[in-house]
Formats: C-alpha cells, sequence, structure tokens
C-alpha cells in the first residue's frame, strides 16, 4: 500500500474516532444535563490545579477553559481558591457535588465507551501512538 495511501486511512479512521468518541461525550453530557466541554472539565479535575492546567489539559484557550469554570462554579460544582504558591493564580477544587458528578462522569463514560471493545494492552497502545504522533 502506498505511503498516501496509508496516511488517507490513517486520516479517515482517527477522524470517525474523534466523531465517535465526541458523540459518547455528548450523550454524557445530556445524561448529566451538562455541556460536552463541563464533561472534560470534570474528566480532567482529578485533582485541584489551575485554569491555565486546566486549559492545557482540554486542548483549549484558557478564556475557553474560564468561560467552563465559571459555568461550573454556578452550577455549586467546583470552588475557586487563592493558589498556596502563585499570589496571581487561583486553584480548582471540586466541591462535594462536584465529586459526585465527576464519578457518575466517568462512570458514564466508561459505558459503553468506544474503546471498551479494545483489550488494555490495545488501548494503550492506541495511545502511545496517539502520543507518539502529538509529540
Amino acid at each position: 500500500m502506498a505511503s498516501e495511501d496509508i496516511d488517507r486511512d490513517v486520516c479517515k479512521l482517527v477522524h470517525g474516532l474523534a466523531r465517535t468518541l465526541d458523540g459518547h461525550v455528548r450523550r454524557v453530557a445530556d445524561e448529566l444535563g451538562l455541556t460536552p466541554s463541563q464533561v472534560v472539565a470534570l474528566r480532567e479535575l482529578s485533582e485541584p490545579i489551575t485554569a491555565r492546567e486546566l486549559a492545557a489539559r482540554m486542548a483549549c484557550e484558557a478564556s475557553n477553559a474560564t468561560f467552563v469554570l465559571d459555568r461550573l462554579e454556578e452550577r455549586g460544582l467546583l470552588n475557586r481558591h487563592p493558589h498556596p504558591t502563585d499570589r496571581r493564580a487561583k486553584e480548582i477544587v471540586l466541591t462535594a457535588e462536584g465529586l459526585q458528578r465527576r464519578e457518575r462522569a466517568l462512570e458514564l463514560l466508561g459505558d459503553h465507551s468506544p474503546l471498551g471493545s479494545l483489550r488494555t494492552d490495545q488501548q494503550e497502545a492506541l495511545r502511545d501512538l496517539l502520543k507518539a504522533l502529538d509529540a
């Protein structure tokens, strides 16, 4: 198979996987009464972090992450506290309700995940290949 055929096939498959994963996140968001971006933010808030760190994890602009955080804060799912070592930054911490909603989101994301049909070693191999492409 020619290199351009492989490139085309890989691009098509990755694009299809991205659409499938996006649809899965949207279904989870609908069930939780959240937006897909809010679900992704909750997934990434496994520990106290800054908005800048969250933006990097979500692969979005800091202003977009701040908008998502504002909506989650309005819903009582997180609080912002002074950062312990950086006076200019705020640390984002999930509330008890936010932790519960995060746990439910993680459950739903795991249920019927498009990657669920792969063995763990296959999921790890896929992750490693995608990381290599992103480097």
